[in-house]
C-alpha cells in the first residue's frame, strides 16, 4: 500500500511540473504573438531568431483542403514527437506566400517531422503573414 501511494505521489509531483512547464512555454510563446507586428511581413527565421529560451521541436503542414499542392499554414509543436499528437503549445503561422507541399514532403520524409537544423534553413526564408499560439 506504501508503495502506491509513493507512485502516486511521484507521478502527480511529475505532472504538476509538467504543467507547470507548458503554462511557462505558454505564456512565453504568448508574448511573440501579441507583438506579432514586428514579425509579420519578416523572414521566420527573425522570430525563431528573437525565441532564445526555446525552439520549436517539431513541425507539421496540411495542405487546404481545395488544392492539395501547396501549404498556407505551419504549426510548430513544443513537445517530443510522442506528444505531438495530443493538444500540445503550438505556434501556428500564416505563410505570405503559399509554399509546394512537395517542398514539405521532402523535409517531412527527411526528417520524420521533426524540426531541425535543416527546417530551420528552409522556413527561415519564408514571410510571416499571421502568428497563432494556442493550446
Amino acid at each position: 500500500m506504501k508503495s502506491i501511494l509513493k507512485i502516486s505521489f511521484i507521478v502527480s509531483f511529475l505532472y504538476f511540473f509538467q504543467s507547470k512547464a507548458q503554462l511557462d512555454t505558454l505564456s512565453y510563446l504568448k508574448q511573440f504573438e501579441i507583438n506579432k507586428a514586428q514579425y509579420i511581413g519578416q523572414p521566420f527565421s527573425k522570430l525563431l531568431q528573437d525565441m532564445t529560451q526555446i525552439q520549436p521541436k517539431t513541425v507539421w503542414s496540411n495542405p487546404p483542403k481545395n488544392n492539395k499542392n501547396i501549404i498556407l499554414n505551419t504549426r510548430f509543436k513544443f513537445c517530443e514527437m510522442n506528444y505531438s499528437f495530443y493538444k500540445t503549445i503550438t505556434l501556428g503561422i500564416t505563410w505570405e506566400t503559399s509554399i509546394p507541399q512537395n517542398q514539405i514532403k521532402y523535409y517531412e520524409q527527411l526528417n520524420g517531422f521533426y524540426f531541425t537544423n535543416d527546417e530551420k534553413t528552409f522556413y527561415g526564408n519564408k514571410i510571416v503573414k499571421d502568428i497563432k499560439v494556442y493550446r
